[in-house]
């Protein structure tokens, strides 16, 4: 079953971070688990699940997965800490079969990534003025 996801993967607690984007998390986060992914992902050791964020299209986690990668490292721990605060691998419950609590419905999606976006917005430096 396909379904649009967003997610970051760590290397460890506060470690290297990589933000990507699939239709297939379970398939996905084994391939990191396991290493069998080769370039950056390899080369730094990104293979614990630490944040994930399901949507309704691959339109939807796209732009979100721009938008996540567009901010800061601080930004992005803040985010993984706001709902993984352990930094616990999120492996197992990427493959739960029923009704996930993290699927996000698009309205919803569009509220968060506008609430997000300002966020960011407002604490980017602008032409070197601040």
């Amino acid at each position: 079953m396909k379904q649009p996801c967003v997610y970051i993967v760590a290397s460890k607690r506060h470690g290297t971070l990589y933000t990507g984007v699939t239709s297939n998390l379970p398939r996905r986060a084994f391939e990191h688990r396991e290493g069998l992914l080769k370039g950056f992902l390899k080369k730094y050791g990104c293979k614990i699940l630490v944040y994930y964020e399901l949507h309704e299209t691959m339109i939807d986690a796209i732009a979100r997965e721009k938008q996540i990668k567009g901010g800061s490292r601080t930004k992005k721990l803040a985010l993984i800490e706001s709902l993984n605060p352990d930094w616990k691998d999120l492996y197992d419950t990427a493959h739960l079969s029923g009704p996930n609590p993290v699927v996000i419905e698009r309205s919803e999606a569009i509220a968060l990534q506008k609430e997000r976006m300002d966020c960011f917005v407002a604490s980017a430096p602008r032409n070197g003025l601040d």
